[in-house]
């Protein structure tokens, strides 16, 4: 698949990855006339585990291989409050 058939979302704690894809051939020789077309799609939902940093989600499609990047969120810091007596 193209890189640009491809859609990744991230809403709360769900990642949606989802694409279509269309491949289309025609064949003229010996006489024929030969047309071919494909088409198939999908679309997966993965419940993430953790917050995630949303402007620092990286995807790269290469070979045929697609690898998201999901940096965890930081989580919130504990602060300790003096008691005044």
């Amino acid at each position: 698949m193209k890189p640009e058939d491809i859609d990744i979302s991230v809403y709360g704690n769900t990642l949606t990855i989802s694409g279509e894809k269309k491949e289309a051939r025609e064949d003229q020789s010996d006489g024929f006339y030969h047309v071919e077309s494909c088409y198939g799609s999908f679309r997966r939902e993965v419940t993430l585990p953790a917050d995630v940093e949303e402007d620092k989600i990286e995807a790269v499609c290469k070979d045929g291989v697609l690898s998201i990047t999901l940096p965890k969120a930081e989580k919130s810091k504990a602060v300790k409050v003096k008691v005044k007596g």
